[in-house]
Order: structure tokens, then sequence, then C-alpha cells
């Protein structure tokens, strides 16, 4: 399963699953079967552990000093896989490894405070803000659990700067001025950096 180790600019990335509790509006998946130069990130099945270290030890690890838990679904749907991943690439590459997510763990794993297990094994967190509030962000985020995922977001990011050295929050520039201002209003307001990402046509 070749698309479980990509390269997208200068880092690597793990496309652990495929699994997603959102349809966000903008979603890259609306849009393209991949990017980088792995081809197709749509995977032929879920990967099991031991399918995700063959691939990652199968890789060309010289040079590289990134990877990146991010593909064509929410890495914490796999979040034991991805911890047990995480823990493996501390022993065996010299990496600092980033998890992009849209922060609703705690919600799909049923766990109160998940960014916990991620202590020592995760170095930064991007987490998809989208919105500047419930209703907002279920209108474009359409997540399956409602309104509370929100909220729920809200709360993981802000126990990630518990555990977790580097914790940043990201929008869509596709949002509109307004909105992106209201977004990082949010942010200040809870001591998080926010980062504008350009939309992927």
């Amino acid at each position: 399963m070749e698309n479980i180790v990509y390269t997208y600019g200068n880092k690597v990335y793990l496309n652990i699953t495929n699994a997603c509790p959102c349809d966000c509006d903008f979603c890259v998946r609306h849009n393209t079967d991949g990017l980088g130069d792995m081809g197709s990130l749509w995977l032929e099945h879920e990967p099991s552990y031991e399918e995700i270290i063959k691939a990652i030890d199968g890789f060309n690890w010289e040079n590289v000093t990134d990877a990146v838990f991010c593909g064509f679904g929410e890495p914490t749907c796999a979040l034991e896989k991805l911890l047990k991943t995480a823990r493996h690439l501390k022993e065996t590459k010299n990496v600092k490894i980033r998890l992009n997510t849209n922060g609703l763990s705690d919600l799909i794993n049923k766990k109160e405070e998940t960014a916990k297990d991620m202590a020592g094994l995760i170095d930064s967190v991007s987490v998809s803000l989208n919105a500047s509030d419930a209703d907002k962000y279920e209108a474009i985020v359409h997540p399956s659990f409602g309104k509370k995922a929100f909220d729920a977001m809200i709360k993981f990011t802000k126990d990630c700067k518990k555990y977790i050295p580097s914790v940043k929050m990201t929008v869509v520039d596709t949002i509109g001025r307004e909105e992106i201002e209201k977004c990082k209003a949010l942010c200040n307001e809870n001591s998080i950096d926010l980062r504008v990402r350009t939309y992927i046509k």
C-alpha cells in the first residue's frame, strides 16, 4: 500500500486512514485523488499497524526532518495506530512529528482528554478551526456529531496546549475576511496562533 507514506513539498506525510466524521465544503477530497508524488491517497482498505510500519520502514528517510499525520482521512479516527506509529518514529527516526487534525478526537474516540495521550509523541498540532462559532462551523464542516463538535474542537485544542509544544489553528481563506478576523479574535482569546491556509483547488 504505497499511498500510506507520501511526500508533499519538503515533508513526509502519513496517510493512515480514510475515515472522517466531517464533510467539509472545501475538502481536498472533493477535487482530487491525491497530492504530491504518491498518486491516489484513497486507501484500498484501512491499514493495520503492521502495514503502516512496513510502509514507513520501506521509505527513504535520509534528509527528512518532519513527519506529518495527514492524508485523506482524520488521523485520530485511528488513534491507537497513530500513537503507536508516532512512538515507532520517535524510536527509529530523527524527525519532528506533526498532527493535522479536525480536533474532534475526544468525540471520535469517546474519551475525555485524548490530547494527554499524545504527550511526548507529537511535537506540534494543527487544528482546523474553519469557523468562528458553532452554527457556521456546522454549516461548513458538516460534522456527524452536530453542533457539539465546535466546542469539543476548541476544548481539544486547549488541551493540546497543556501537553504538546506547538499548537496552531487554521482556517481556509475562502471563508472571507470578516470571518477570518473573528477566528483570529477567538484564537487570541485562547492564546492560540492562527494560520490562514490557501484553498487547494
